[in-house]
């Protein structure tokens, strides 16, 4: 039986409309070695699915940066192994999936101290992401995150 997370941001918990918006967006999926230098190319990956101008790209290259360190940093993906970003966009959103080799414990949203070093990412996750979650299955980990683009209002003048 499959461990799961999900945190809804939406108003009144309307989930499954969000996730059909995917179905006909474009995936880019590439698997890197469980090294520290593989988070900056994890970053590469969504400047490459995204693009630099578009409107998301800062805050989910920041989300995927924290996904892939605590993937090298806290699971068996850091000790020889690898993971796996995957970037699907749509017109109004972004979701970016970041499998590892899992661990023995469930990703913690864990609140730290003003002095500690490390801690802060899911936090972050939890704080700028419309919505976010967690899958474990088989052995693996898949945390996931998704961003909506904000509609601006057109002002009459």
């Amino acid at each position: 039986m499959p461990d799961f997370h999900r945190v809804d941001g939406s108003v009144g918990g309307v989930v499954d409309e969000f996730v059909d918006e995917f179905v006909d967006g474009g995936d880019l999926v590439v698997r890197l070695p469980g090294a520290p230098s593989q988070v900056a190319r994890a970053r590469g990956v969504v400047t490459d699915a995204l693009g630099r101008d578009h409107p998301l790209h800062d805050d989910v290259v920041l989300l995927t940066s924290e996904l892939a360190t605590n993937a090298v940093l806290h699971t068996r993906s850091g000790a020889g192994g690898s993971f796996t970003v995957s970037v699907t966009s749509s017109p109004s959103a972004v979701r970016v999936r970041v499998e590892d080799a899992g661990s023995d414990g469930p990703p913690c949203v864990c609140r730290t101290g003003a002095q500690s070093t490390s801690g802060r990412g899911l936090p972050l996750i939890e704080a700028l992401s419309h919505r976010w979650g967690f899958t474990r299955e088989n052995g693996s980990t898949t945390v996931w995150f998704e961003l909506l683009l904000a509609g601006v209002a057109a002002v009459a003048v």
